[in-house]
């Protein structure tokens, strides 16, 4: 089992992206799993890092005033994940019209590869005046 703090990453055979991390002690609640909240952060983290697989760093995109914003998460809880599991989030994205993205995301326990958890996550981009806009140079770079 991977208790630190550590991460893998790599690209899977499909082209999707594959970010394993361990469950810490501090994410369970008083059941002895983890709390549905901290899902999120997961979720959020592998986004980062399949951006930043792809070339795209987070920080110096929003520095150039894009702003990369979640707009709709539908999470499908399917079975708790617990202190000390390790586990796969896979993170995929495809644009749904115009002007968004959605990064579909699963959790799987990697000890049974049991699902944990399906994720559909809307994005767009805003311009420096807050409004949606397709910053086709940087959206290559992840479609």
């Amino acid at each position: 089992m991977n208790n630190n703090n550590s991460s893998k990453q790599s690209l899977g055979a499909s082209g999707n992206h594959e970010l394993t991390l361990a469950v810490r002690d501090y994410e369970c609640d008083l059941q002895g799993v983890v709390n549905n909240s901290v899902y999120m952060n997961y979720l959020e983290h592998a986004r980062h890092e399949f951006l930043k697989s792809r070339g795209v760093d987070f920080a110096k995109v929003t520095a150039s005033d894009i702003h990369l914003v979640v707009v709709k998460a539908e999470l499908e809880y399917r079975a708790s994940l617990s202190s000390g599991d390790d586990f796969t989030v896979r993170t995929q994205v495809a644009q749904e019209g115009r002007l968004k993205f959605v990064f579909l995301q699963e959790i799987v326990r990697n000890l049974d590869q049991a699902l944990m958890l399906n994720a559909r996550i809307t994005t767009t981009a805003l311009n420096e005046r807050g409004r949606p806009f397709y910053p086709e140079k940087l959206v290559e770079k992840f479609i």
